[in-house]
């Protein structure tokens, strides 16, 4: 009797094949595909079983290769279908055939065909590429047919088969001439400003080539559109020549931009637009955000040299606006002694040579700059808080330059000057598109915010590292509320003053004094287990509602999503593809997809996740890292996710563990943890309010002399 293979190499699948009956079959994971191909093609009496191929029938429908066979799973319906290298050849033929009807319904399959890898790898040999390219050269196609040519070529680029610098000049120009055309078709100028893109981020000869092709005052006429998607197209390409200009061009790049003015075309057509801004729009605002703030990394890494008299000068303005030192001594030892007795009064740490202050990086000469730009153009406030300072002599004063050159680091570190932008983040601030120097006015609402808690603090010169502290966690809680403007952000921090943020400190922690005594904490032994099965619960309800998660692919605005869920009776994990993110519940019906919890064999997380060891600069960044897990299960098969943020990276990530009988070891477990802990503690001690409790339990009386009891019942 023959040995059956094991069921894992089994999979039961569907085959279809238009006009005939689908087969069921029993896929030989084992068996070469080039055998089980022959054998669908026998069973409906098909000759030339080289000529055919298997591919997915719903949806991106993709070949099925000896590298991907791996992933179909039992009850899969695939199509049988002709080979790539056939449907390759036909397409060729058929795109260069002289009907226009045959050419257009070419294109359109070609368009859709070119997302699958294998079938790019085959039309790319035959030169198909090059064929596309000509056809746009030509400048004689149009409307839907130019289209479908552009989205093949991107889609048939964006596999990395070929370089990007194989392109031609007159490519370039031609699809330059599109972006560059104030009235062109929507769907022709959308392939052509994500083709443009894709060239800068790929090839700094193109990047040349595009930036003296593409002009940015059409760019920016494409943000004064009503089409989001367009709007999203034209700023991502902004970003893309922004970041590849050459450092030493970035602040000239800049300037023409604020020329041209992006920042208020972005404010009202965008930010303050009709249409709420969406994720990947939000996206772009923040690398933006993030480029033009990496424009200061010049100056927060340039130290200070002691021995430039132009530098010094500004240090010298700095003394002059605060003390109208117009009228200086004539004596240089007497000129000297008040300049440093000036100097100690505005607050630096070194008097005799303040130069000195400014040479640790960060914050370097862009502290300097900060201080000059209030001292200039917020020149009341500046004297105000100098003067408000000096004349104070109970050792409360605050030291206005050594404040404004810790304020600037501390401002660099939140805002992370310096630092690329991370994939997948959508954290931009839109009061930072109200103001052409938004980050010189940030300063000045901050180093305002500074003095005034200062003095709520009462704070001496030993208390700075705490009123910093205090300060940091005041400007990201009011960053985290997104004020729409400066003044907003004025109103937030004055709502967030040192007494609301011991307020809200007491309110966010447990305090763990009243805690400490030996019966407290033998009730909270007894009482844990209980929590922490009640947050394992509440983890394992949440995947049993299930969470949309989106892949990673090459191009984000393409976005495509996926949903994964837990079945109810906590045996099976159903997941599958979605079109588009869901607004509530997918049933399980259309989770294609499953895998058995008995199959689970580990949960990796980070780095160590499969997907996150692939050569990518999308991977490479630490908040995606911080995102990502996966899930190892028979037979050696992997389920990479990519959390849409922290919390769900925590529910899901508990509650496998908790399907695997591990310890949930999240952040967010630990907070809960508390939460509920401190919650059921109080309420457990509610009646034994103001009453002490002892730290040992109270002594057994001393047995009586006589155990002889008499009642009286008389």
């Amino acid at each position: 009797m023959p040995v059956m293979p094991p069921p894992s190499d089994i999979v039961k699948v569907a085959i279809e094949w238009p006009g005939a009956n689908a087969q069921l079959i029993e896929f030989d994971q084992k068996k070469p595909l080039a055998s089980i191909i022959r054998e669908v093609c026998d069973g409906w009496s098909l000759s030339g079983s080289e000529q055919f191929a298997l591919r997915y029938a719903d949806g991106p429908q993709l070949y099925i290769t000896e590298q991907s066979r791996g992933e179909i799973k039992n009850g899969t319906i695939l199509r049988l279908a002709i080979s790539p290298m056939r449907a390759a050849r036909q397409l060729l033929e058929r795109i260069q055939s002289h009907g226009i009807d045959a050419r257009l319904e070419a294109l359109k399959e070609l368009a859709k065909l070119s997302a699958d890898p294998t079938f790019a790898t085959e039309f790319i040999n035959m030169e198909g590429l090059a064929t596309l390219a000509r056809l746009v050269e030509s400048g004689t196609h149009f409307g839907e047919m130019l289209a479908f040519t552009l989205t093949a070529f991107l889609e048939l680029m964006d596999h990395g088969i070929v370089s990007w610098d194989l392109i031609s000049v007159s490519f370039i120009k031609q699809i330059s001439g599109y972006v560059n055309q104030p009235m062109v078709d929507v769907s022709i100028l959308q392939r052509s400003l994500a083709i443009l893109e894709s060239m800068v981020l790929n090839s700094h000869s193109l990047y040349q080539r595009v930036a003296q092709e593409t002009t940015v005052a059409q760019l920016i006429a494409h943000l004064q559109v009503s089409n989001q998607e367009i709007q999203t197209y034209a700023i991502a390409l902004i970003n893309a020549l922004f970041l590849k200009t050459p450092e030493d061009r970035r602040q000239e790049m800049a300037s023409t931009l604020a020329q041209k003015h992006l920042r208020g075309i972005i404010l009202n057509h965008i930010i303050r637009g009709n249409r709420p801004v969406k994720a990947e729009m939000a996206h772009q605002l923040y690398v933006l955000q993030v480029l033009t703030f990496n424009l200061l990394e010049e100056r927060m890494m340039t130290k200070m040299d002691p021995n430039d008299q132009t530098q010094r000068d500004i240090i010298f303005e700095l003394r002059r606006i605060a003390f109208d030192g117009d009228n200086d001594p004539s004596g240089t030892e007497k000129r000297k002694a008040i300049y440093t007795k000036d100097y100690k009064m505005l607050g630096f740490t070194n008097p005799v040579n303040p130069a000195m202050d400014f040479t640790q990086t960060p914050p370097g000469m862009l502290a300097l700059d900060n201080m000059l730009y209030l001292a200039k153009v917020h020149q009341d406030t500046y004297i105000r808080i100098v003067l408000e300072n000096c004349s104070r002599e109970d050792k409360h004063e605050c030291p206005f330059g050594r404040s404004a050159i810790e304020l600037t680091r501390l401002l660099c570190d939140i805002l992370q000057v310096g630092e690329l932008p991370n994939e997948g983040c959508n954290d931009f601030h839109p009061m930072f598109f109200t103001h052409e120097r938004a980050w010189e006015e940030f300063f000045c609402v901050c180093i305002q915010l500074l003095n005034k808690t200062w003095k709520e603090m009462r704070a001496t010169a030993e208390d700075f590292n705490k009123v910093m502290t205090v300060v940091r966690e005041q400007i990201t809680r009011a960053l985290a509320m997104k004020p729409p403007s400066l003044e907003q952000l004025r109103v937030k921090l004055r709502s967030l003053s040192y007494s609301e943020i011991l307020r809200l400190r007491q309110s966010e922690r447990m305090s763990q004094d009243d805690f400490q005594s030996p019966p407290i904490i033998e009730l909270r032994e007894r009482i844990q287990p209980e929590i922490l099965e009640l947050i394992k619960q509440q983890r394992l309800n949440r995947l049993c509602e299930g969470s949309c998660f989106r892949k990673l692919g090459n191009r984000r605005r393409q976005e495509k999503f996926w949903f994964c869920r837990l079945s109810l009776n906590h045996k099976v994990l159903h997941y599958g593809d979605l079109d588009e993110s869901p607004q509530g519940e997918v049933p399980f019906e259309l989770l294609t997809d499953k895998i058995p919890v008995s199959d689970i064999k580990a949960v990796l997380t980070g780095k160590d996740c499969p997907h996150m060891k692939e050569k990518s600069a999308l991977k490479q960044n630490k908040e995606v890292l911080e995102l990502a897990f996966s899930i190892l299960y028979d037979p050696d098969e992997a389920l990479n996710f990519v959390a849409p943020n922290k919390y769900e990276y925590c529910i899901w990530t508990d509650g496998l563990s908790a399907l695997l009988g591990k310890e949930l070891g999240s952040d967010l477990t630990r907070s809960d943890l508390d939460t509920l802990m401190s919650m059921e503690m109080k309420l457990r001690l509610l009646d034994l309010e103001n009453i002490t409790i002892p730290e040992a339990p109270p002594p057994v009386p001393k047995e009586p002399s006589t155990y002889n009891f008499t009642y009286n019942y008389g």
